[in-house]
C-alpha cells in the first residue's frame, strides 16, 4: 500500500539528530518491513515552541496552502496519490495541518502515531495548536500510542475506543549488541542525550549532582551528545573533572559502538516521555539507572533490567548507581535481562507486525 508519511515536528531526514527523528525513521522502516510503500509527502514543520499565537496562525495558513498544492499534485499525477495517510507525533506545539484535510478530500484512512493533548493548553499560549491537534485526533481512524500516559486524554476524542492502538516503543535490535567489552578496569558509565535548555539540561544537572557523591569509587563517564546548551552541560558535570570524556555528537553506528563497550547507562530522564536512549542502551545489553518518570517504567523494568528512582532525587539516584557499580554480578544479570527483553518486546519486527494489524483494521471498513 502506498502510504503518505508526514512528521509535523521534524521530518525523518532532518539534519539535526534527535529521538523524534529516530522514531520517525523507525516507523518508516517498520512500514517497509511489512511491504508497504511509505512516501515522505512534505517536510513542512508546523512546530512553534514559543507560544506565539500569530505565528501559529501563519503556520496554519501555510499548512492549508501546502495541503491544497498536494491535492492538486495528486489530481494531476494519480499514480502518486497515497492510499493511507500516516502522521507521526501530533501535539499542540506541532499540529497536523495537512493530514486531516488531504485524507478527508481523498477519502483515505488517516492514522496518527504518537498523539498527545494537554488540557491546560486549551486556553493557553498554544490554544491554536491545541485546537488543531484535538481536531486531527477526532478525525483519525486510528491513533497509535507509544506512551500509555497519553491514552486517558486521547480516548475521549476518538469515535470508538478500539481506535486507540497501543504499540511499545521499539528499536532495530540488530543494530546493537555487546560486540566487544574489555575486561577489568573501573566500570564505564555512559549517557547519550542532546544538550538543550529545559528538561535535558535539568537531567544533566541532576546527573552531575548525583555522581559527585560517588567520587570515592573508581568509575568513568562517557557523554555522547551535543547542542546549544553544551557549555551548561559541561558546567553541570564540572565537579566530576577528569572522570568525564566528552564524545560529542555521533552517528548511529558510532553510538552503538560506544554502548557496546560500556557497563552502565545513567540518565535521570527529567520529564522524558519514555526515552529512546534508554531502550537503545538495553538493546546493547546495558543495565540502566534512570528516573521513574513518564513512560520510562514501561521500558526499564525495576530490579529486572535496571533501577528506577524517584524523579529529581539526586541522593537516591547516587545510591542506585553506587549499588550497581559495587555489584558486578547484579550488573551482569540486569544486562542479560535487558537485551533479552528488548528482543522479545521492543524489536522492529514485532512493531512492524503490530503496525500492519492496525493498518489492516482501519482499511477494512474503507474496502467494504
Amino acid at each position: 500500500m502506498r502510504i503518505g508519511f508526514y512528521a509535523p515536528l521534524k521530518p525523518p531526514d532532518h539534519p539535526v539528530p534527535s529521538g523524534d527523528r529516530q522514531i520517525a525513521q523507525l516507523f518508516l522502516a517498520a512500514l517497509r518491513l511489512v511491504k508497504h510503500e511509505p512516501i515522505l509527502v512534505s517536510r513542512f514543520r508546523s512546530f512553534e515552541g514559543c507560544g506565539d499565537a500569530p505565528r501559529q496562525a501563519r503556520l496554519a495558513v501555510l499548512g492549508e496552502r501546502i495541503a491544497d498544492r498536494l491535492l492538486r499534485h495528486y489530481q494531476a499525477f494519480p499514480e502518486f496519490t497515497p492510499e493511507l495517510w500516516f502522521s507521526y507525533h501530533v501535539y499542540h506545539k506541532a499540529p497536523d495541518w495537512l493530514g486531516p484535510t488531504i485524507a478527508g478530500r481523498l477519502g483515505i484512512p488517516y492514522v496518527i502515531a504518537e498523539a498527545s493533548v494537554t488540557p491546560t493548553q486549551r486556553c493557553g499560549a498554544w490554544a491554536v495548536g491545541h485546537r488543531a491537534a484535538e481536531s486531527a485526533i477526532r478525525k483519525a481512524d486510528a491513533v497509535i500510542g507509544l506512551n500509555s500516559k497519553d491514552r486517558e486524554c486521547i480516548l475521549p476524542l476518538l469515535r470508538e475506543p478500539w481506535r486507540w492502538a497501543a504499540l511499545k516503543p521499539f528499536v532495530d535490535a540488530a543494530s546493537y549488541g555487546q560486540i566487544w567489552k574489555p575486561a577489568g578496569g573501573p566500570p564505564r558509565l555512559i549517557t547519550v542525550a542532546m544538550m538543550r535548555q529545559g528538561d535535558k539540561l535539568a537531567s544533566y544537572r541532576l546527573l552531575g549532582d548525583s555522581l559527585s557523591h560517588l567520587l570515592d569509587l573508581p568509575w568513568s563517564l562517557e557523554v555522547v551528545g551535543d547542542g546549544p546548551a553544551r557549555r551548561d552541560a559541561e558546567n553541570a558535570l564540572a565537579p566530576l573533572n577528569e572522570r568525564v570524556t566528552w564524545m560529542g555528537s555521533l552517528d548511529h553506528a558510532a553510538i552503538a559502538e560506544r554502548l557496546a563497550v560500556a557497563d552502565l547507562f545513567v540518565w535521570p530522564a527529567c520529564n522524558e516521555a519514555y526515552g529512546m536512549a534508554l531502550l537503545e542502551a538495553q538493546a546493547s545489553g546495558l543495565p540502566v539507572v534512570a528516573g521513574a518518570v513518564g513512560g520510562v517504567g514501561e521500558i526499564v523494568v525495576p530490579e529486572v533490567t535496571g533501577l528506577l528512582v524517584a524523579p529529581g532525587d539526586a541522593l537516591a539516584f547516587a545510591a542506585a548507581v553506587r549499588s550497581v557499580i559495587l555489584n558486578r554480578g547484579r550488573r551482569s544479570v540486569f544486562a542479560k535481562a535487558a537485551r533479552r527483553r528488548v528482543l522479545v518486546e521492543h524489536d522492529l519486527p514485532a512493531a512492524a507486525r503490530r503496525l500492519a494489524a492496525v493498518i489492516d483494521a482501519v482499511c477494512r471498513p474503507c474496502a467494504a
